[in-house]
């Protein structure tokens, strides 16, 4: 897992605007009639429609893509009864997580009301603004109330997700459990350790499938919940069972399934051998589940496992659910959620897990190879096909059940949109992350007497993406440490100055003589230039000692480029290298180049960075959409530079027809698709929007890139240097921690790519 401290979560959500998500309008505003349109008087006009017919809420509003997430702070995230207030960190996150994942906007409504009665009116009298509602950490018994009267007297989407939520993944994963073990569901016998609002949602659905309800034994804090039991409220009642067992032990003993949705540490190994073969063991309890992985696998070699924790196999995770089904719900302004519908999510869900998995999904994990079988039951979380197999499904589902108001009929239109909705913002870095994590690499921190670099090479190694190196005057970089409270136990600090190092810096000033004797170099300067820690750290990346160099936060380019290209030098392949940018844009990543190495390439030179930048971009599993910028549109202008660029296409068409790629054009044509193919047909970029953009000279592109940053219109990444041998990424003056740790990142996929 993921170490997060106390006070980096209390920064993450402090800082810049506090909390998670903000409104942004969605029309445009610059104007007084822009304005008098969006209020007084044209909001009139829908105003009287809406009177008229509210179903038209929906065409005129955002209430069909909007979500009420509501809490009352009763059961929140194991951390129990906190109050409203203390809820909304959650709430609100729980709404970044709709948006990112179903494109769904999201209010956060914490209600200070225990009253079940109360708390039901206030829900009712707000819901006219919303297309569906989810309720989160409701404390149990009120929580099944709250929902089904909500349910029955509202004809909008409901669910309490943490009840459907965690019963509709583990479903899915005990469909497909189930037949790797083959083993029918109407035989197998399932204990639950756990009575709360998810367990008892979870037996609710798996007896739907087909469980049997004397095959169910559920155990809570006292105990095996069985009929000889004095203290059951109504509720538990309905799950009384009638068997002689007491203990947890007890009822595993010749058990097929394991639900754990309780605390960690309740089962012990030796429960886990007394259970029937290939037994299925689901212990979802976070962070600690009721068996680790590694002790239950040591138990017994034929278990099929799956926990809450995205470090193991088979992760029970409610984003798999809750975005899709409420996309799918509302896009057909479903009056409810029922149980076809929550079915039709289980079945394409156990469904999606069986079907090839796409190299891209496969490279974010930083596996060789995922099929279905004992160690993928469920899709991965970053699965992007998700939206398209889940949402269709629920919608399906709702329209044959009869409680859709509009059918869908174009359904492979609609899966077209379900893309675009996605689209691709921050999920090339959630990927790149999440291959990182899965193979860290050594990450050589040249300027680790600067704080920044210390706190980025901290959430570096505690996201598990990075071995750190620590390059400086250990007295400072230890008096760093302590006075902001970092943690780098066990972590290697070298100071290339100190005597202890002398050795090293005569093996490294071999290497680097070697290279550089005919070119000045004698092997006392040689050695003498290893004092120098942008030396001293590409010589171990060059001899092996670690596997990527970061540098260049208090140093400018040219002087941190040059000692890596003087030790490492340029891949054989290229005869230069360029600095190229990523902006992660609400409509996907744009990637800019050259922005910070070559001055004013030639025709040939900026054919050159264009291949350096297309085979960058496709080891990001993305097809380059190429465009070469200019003020000319395709020789609008006859000047020296304009001719540059067109020359510069003309040796790629020819050298390269397999890249899309046209120019010399404007940047407003490259990047609209509609303006490109009206007025350019012709263009290999007609009817496509750019996502690489390449600049006449370094000026414009450092300019251009430079702007863009500033006017915060996404999260930015670089420069990444393309065409060295050996991974060495210098940044930018002044980066942020948050810019640094993002470079760390991408330099550890490079090492893994390479």
């Amino acid at each position: 897992m993921v170490k997060i401290k106390k006070q980096e979560a209390l920064d993450y959500h402090s800082s810049f605007r506090p909390g998670k998500i903000e409104v942004i309008p969605s029309k445009p505003y610059s104007s007084q009639r822009d304005l008098s349109l969006a209020y007084s008087p044209g909001v009139a006009e829908p105003c009287l429609r809406i009177a008229e017919d509210p179903n038209e809420a929906y065409k005129y509003t955002t209430k069909g893509n909007l979500v009420a997430v509501i809490s009352n702070g009763t059961a929140v995230l194991g951390l129990g009864n906190i109050g409203p207030e203390a809820s909304k960190p959650v709430m609100e996150g729980k709404g970044l997580l709709f948006k990112i994942f179903a494109d769904i906007d999201v209010f956060d409504i914490e209600i200070n009301e225990t009253n079940v009665d109360k708390f039901i009116e206030t829900v009712k009298a707000i819901s006219p603004t919303f297309g569906g509602i989810n309720l989160e950490d409701i404390k149990s018994p009120e929580a099944f109330e709250i929902e089904e009267r909500l349910k029955e007297e509202l004809n909008i989407p409901i669910m309490h997700d943490d009840q459907h939520g965690t019963a509709i993944i583990s479903c899915a994963a005990l469909t497909n459990a189930l037949e790797i073990a083959e083993k029918k569901i109407e035989g197998v016998k399932v204990v639950v350790s756990g009575a709360g609002a998810a367990a008892i949602s979870c037996i609710s659905l798996y007896k739907t499938l087909g469980v049997k309800s004397e095959n169910v034994i559920m155990v809570d804090s006292k105990g095996v919940i069985n009929d000889r039991r004095k203290d059951l409220d109504e509720l538990k009642k309905r799950f009384s069972a009638d068997t002689p067992h007491n203990t947890l032990a007890e009822a595993m003993v010749g058990a097929d399934v394991f639900l754990g949705l309780s605390s960690g540490g309740v089962v012990s190994q030796e429960m886990v051998k007394s259970m029937a073969v290939n037994p299925i063991v689901f212990a979802c309890a976070n962070p600690d589940p009721e068996i680790s992985y590694h002790d239950a696998m040591a138990a017994r070699d034929d278990v099929i496992m799956a926990t809450g924790r995205s470090d193991f196999p088979n992760q029970v995770n409610n984003v798999l659910g809750f975005p899709y089904i409420f996309r799918g719900a509302l896009d057909v302004r479903a009056t409810g959620i029922n149980e076809e519908m929550k079915l039709a999510a289980v079945h394409a869900l156990s469904n999606l897990a069986k079907e090839n998995v796409p190299i891209e999904v496969t490279i974010a994990y930083g596996e060789t190879n995922i099929a279905f079988g004992r160690d993928y039951i469920i899709p991965k979380p970053l699965d992007y096909r998700l939206i398209t197999h889940v949402a269709p499904a629920v919608a399906k589902a709702a329209i044959e059940s009869g409680v859709a108001r509009e059918p869908i009929t174009d359904w492979d239109a609609y899966s077209e949109e379900l893309d675009k909705r996605l689209g691709l913002d921050n999920k090339l870095l959630q990927s790149i992350t999440e291959r990182a994590r899965r193979h860290p690499k050594r990450v050589v921190f040249a300027e680790a007497d600067h704080y920044k670099i210390l706190k980025a090479a901290q959430t570096a190694r505690d996201d598990g993406v990075a071995i750190p190196i620590l390059l400086g005057k250990k007295d400072r970089i230890k008096n760093l440490i302590e006075e902001y409270g970092l943690d780098f136990e066990n972590v290697e600090i070298i100071d290339p100055r100190s005597r202890s190092e002398e050795e090293r810096r005569k093996e490294f000033a071999k290497v680097l003589f070697e290279k550089r004797k005919r070119r000045g170099y004698t092997f006392y300067e040689a050695k003498k230039i290893m004092r120098e820690r942008n030396y001293f750290g590409a010589a171990m990346v060059e001899s092996g000692e670690a596997d990527v160099m970061i540098s260049g936060l208090t140093r400018n380019y040219p002087d941190t480029v040059k000692p890596a290209l003087q030790v490492i030098g340029t891949d054989p392949e290229v005869n230069k290298i360029a600095g190229m940018y990523v902006i992660i844009t609400k409509n996907g990543p744009l990637f800019l180049a050259d922005a910070t190495v070559n001055y004013s390439p030639t025709a040939e030179g900026l054919a050159e960075i264009t291949v350096l930048v297309a085979k960058a971009v496709e080891r990001f599993r993305l097809k380059p959409r190429i465009a070469m910028l200019s003020y000319s549109n395709f020789g609008s202008s006859d000047s020296a530079e304009a001719i540059k660029v067109r020359d510069a296409v003309s040796i790629l068409h020819r050298d390269h027809p397999e890249l899309v790629v046209d120019g010399e054009v404007q940047a407003n044509f490259a990047m609209n698709k509609t303006r490109m193919k009206e007025m350019f047909p012709f263009s290999k970029l007609s009817g496509k929007e750019a996502n690489v953009l390449i600049f006449p000279n370094l000026s414009a592109g450092n300019i251009a890139y430079k702007m863009i940053q500033e006017m915060d219109v996404g999260e930015t990444i670089g420069p990444i240097l393309l065409g060295m041998n050996k991974p060495v990424h210098i940044l930018q003056l002044g980066s942020s921690v948050r810019e640094i740790v993002n470079m760390v990142t991408i330099a550890v996929a490079d090492a893994q790519t390479r």
